[in-house]
C-alpha cells in the first residue's frame, strides 16, 4: 500500500515540479514581487521571528515562488526532498506535500503567493531540522538520553540555502557519515526484502545444535539462507556449514560464538524483518542527533554492545568489552558526550550518596562495623569512629556522613579511573569484578562504564603524549597512591546506545534492546507518522 502511495505521489509530484518549472501564469509570477506580495510575506512571517528576520533581511522578497531560475530551482529541489522524506525514516505526512502541491497550483494572486512562500520557507525549516538533527527531542522520549542535540541556526538554514546550490544544500542536509550511508542502504534493502515475504518462515525449536535434522533444522537452513549467512542448498542436517553461519549469525548480533542454536540465537534468528526495520530507522534518527564531528580521535562507548572503542580517524585502533548499567530505571548508564581530561591511578571511590543511604546505611543500622573496607566521615574530611555514632537515627535524607574507599585491589573502582567530568558522575573505571565480563549481557553496574582491559586502554590513550606508555602508566601504579595524570589533548566521549549498526567492514551488526530506549523512540516516531515501508526492487 505504502509503496503503491508513493509511486502515486511520485508521479504527481513530478508532473506538478515541470509545471510550475515552465508553465506557472506568467502574469502572477510578474507580480509576485509586488507590494502586494511583500505585505503578505511580512503578514504571514510574522508568527515566526527567523522567518520574519529572514525576509527582512530580503525586502520581503521571494526564494520559492519567483520566476527565476533560481526560485524554480529551489521550489524543485524542495519538492524532490519533501517527496524522498520517506527515504530517511521521516515522517512523510509531516510536510503536507500534497497540501502544498495543491496551494501553488492554485495560486493566482499576489497575496496567495505571498502566503505560500511563507508557508514554503516554514515546511523548508521544520525538514531540514528534522533531517539534519533528528525529527524527535530524545529528551522528552527518555530521561535518560541526556545528550545536546547541535541543533543548527534556523535563519542560517534559509541565509545558506538563498546562496547556495539547491541541489547540493539538500544533498549536504543529511549526516554525511559512513554510519548513516550505510544505514540507509540497509533500510532500501531491508525494504525489498519485507515486499518479497522477508525470511520467510520462522524456526519452531528450542535448541538446534550440530547433527540434528528434521523440519526446524530445514527451516532454519531456509532462514539463514534467506539471511545471506548460508548459500541455496538441499541439506536437512545441521552440517558444518549451518555451524559456521550460526557462528557469523552470532557474531553480528553480540551473542557468544559457540555455533549452537540455542534459545537466545532462535530468539534473534526468529526476529521479524519490520523489527530490524524498525532499529535501522531510529538508528537512522540517533545518528541525526549526534550529527557534529566527533574527534579525530574519539572514545565510542556503545551500551547495547557493551564495548568501549578508540576510534582514530574513522578507524577503530582499540576496543574492549565493558560492563553498563543495570536494567533497573535509577541505575541504567546515561546517553551523553563529554571530554575525557584525565585518568586517577590508584583511585579512592567515593561512594555516590544514593548508594551510601541507599545500601550501606541500612547494613550499618543493623551493624556498625559493617562494610569494613569503607572509610566513613563527616563534612569536614575527617573519619568517624563508628563506636561513636548510633546509625538507627538516621534516615537516607538525614544520614550527615560521606564514605571512601582508598585506593587497593579491591576497590571498586579498581586500579584505575577515566575521567571526563560530568554532573552525572558517569566515567570509564577498572573493577576488580572480572567474571562479569565473560557474559553474554553484562548490565551491573551502578550507571559507571566497567572497562576488560583498563590498563590497555590506559596505554592506548597515553601512546599519544609519551613513547613509553605502558612504563609510565606503571610507574604510577607501582607507588600505590592516587596519581591523577592528565591527557595532553582531551579525548571527546561519545556513550552512545545502537541496537543496528554497521562494523567496521559495513556489515550490519544488530543488539538487543537492553533498556528498552529504541522500542519508545520508535512509537514516538511511529506517532509522528514513521511508516515502515515494503518497496519493489
Amino acid at each position: 500500500m505504502q509503496a503503491t502511495r508513493s509511486s502515486v505521489l511520485s508521479t504527481m509530484i513530478a508532473a506538478l515540479a515541470l509545471f510550475y518549472l515552465g508553465f506557472f501564469p506568467s502574469q502572477a509570477f510578474a507580480v509576485s514581487q509586488g507590494a502586494a506580495f511583500k505585505q503578505a510575506v511580512a503578514e504571514a512571517a510574522a508568527q515566526d521571528k527567523d522567518i520574519s528576520a529572514f525576509y527582512k533581511g530580503m525586502g520581503y522578497q521571494g526564494i520559492w515562488t519567483g520566476k527565476k531560475s533560481a526560485d524554480k530551482a529551489r521550489r524543485s529541489a524542495l519538492l524532490k526532498a519533501l517527496k524522498n522524506s520517506a527515504d530517511h525514516g521521516l515522517p512523510y505526512d509531516r510536510y503536507g506535500v500534497e497540501t502544498l502541491t495543491s496551494r501553488l497550483k492554485s495560486a493566482r494572486t499576489p497575496r496567495e503567493l505571498g502566503q505560500i512562500e511563507v508557508e514554503m520557507s516554514r515546511i523548508f525549516l521544520k525538514y531540514a531540522a528534522d533531517i539534519q538533527t533528528g525529527a524527535l527531542v530524545p529528551s522528552q522520549i527518555d530521561e535518560h538520553i541526556v545528550r545536546t542535540v547541535p541543533y543548527r541556526n534556523r535563519q542560517s538554514y534559509l541565509v545558506n540555502l538563498e546562496k547556495s546550490s539547491p541541489t547540493g544544500f539538500f544533498k549536504a542536509l543529511p549526516p554525511r557519515t559512513k554510519e548513516y550511508n550505510a544505514l540507509m542502504k540497509q533500510k532500501l534493502l531491508l525494504e525489498q526484502l519485507l515486499a518479497t515475504g522477508g525470511w520467510g518462515g520462522t524456526v519452531n525449536a528450542k535448541k538446534l545444535e550440530p547433527g540434528d535434522s528434521g523440519a526446524s533444522v530445514v527451516a532454519l537452513r531456509d532462514r539463514l539462507v534467506r539471511m545471506g549467512y548460508l548459500k541455496r542448498n538441499a541439506a536437512k542436517t545441521y552440517d558444518n556449514a549451518m555451524t559456521d553461519a550460526i557462528v557469523r549469525f552470532q557474531a553480528d548480533h553480540g551473542l557468544a560464538q559457540d555455533g549452537v542454536a540455542g534459545g537466545g540465537t532462535l530468539g534473534e534468528i526468529n526476529v521479524p524483518v519490520q523489527q530490524r526495520l524498525q532499529s535501522v530507522i531510529v538508528a537512522m534518527e540517533r545518528e541525526r542527533w549526534v550529527n557534529k564531528d566527533r574527534g579525530a580521535r574519539h572514545i565510542e562507548v556503545n551500551l547495547t554492545d557493551f564495548s568501549a572503542k578508540i576510534i582514530d580517524n574513522g578507524k577503530v585502533t582499540f576496543s574492549t568489552r565493558s560492563v553498563i548499567g543495570a536494567r533497573d530505571e535509577k541505575r541504567q548508564s546515561p546517553e551523553f558526550s563529554d571530554q575525557m581530561e584525565f585518568m586517577v591511578i590508584n583511585p579512592s571511590w567515593f561512594v555516590p550518596r544514593s548508594i551510601a543511604t541507599g545500601e550501606y546505611l541500612p547494613e550499618l543500622q543493623q551493624d556498625p562495623y559493617a562494610v569494613q573496607h569503607l572509610i566513613i566521615t563527616d563534612r569536614s574530611g575527617r573519619q568517624v569512629d563508628r563506636a561513636n555514632v548510633d546509625f538507627a537515627k538516621y534516615t537516607r535524607q538525614s544520614f550527615p556522613y560521606a564514605m571512601r574507599q582508598p585506593p587497593s585491589r579491591s576497590n571498586a573502582l579498581g586500579l584505575v579511573k577515566f575521567m571526563f567530568p560530568n554532573k552525572y558522575n558517569i566515567y570509564l573505571h577498572d573493577t576488580p569484578a572480572k567474571k562479569l565480563f565473560a557474559r553474554e549481557t553484562r548490565a551491573y553496574s551502578h550507571g559507571c562504564i566497567r572497562l576488560a582491559d583498563p590498563f590497555d586502554f590506559a596505554y592506548a590513550l597515553l601512546a599519544a603524549q609519551t613513547n613509553d606508555p605502558k612504563g609510565l602508566f606503571q610507574s604510577k601504579l607501582a607507588t600505590g597512591k592516587e596519581v591523577q595524570v592528565n591527557l595532553e589533548k582531551p579525548v571527546p566521549v561519545h556513550i552512545i546506545y545502537r541496537t543496528a549498526f554497521a562494523d567496521g567492514k559495513g556489515q550490519m551488526q544488530y543488539r538487543r534492546d537492553i533498556y528498552g530506549r529504541d522500542g519508545r523512540i520508535w512509537k514516538a516516531l511511529s506517532q509522528a507518522g514513521v511508516e515502515v515501508r515494503a518497496v519493489q526492487g
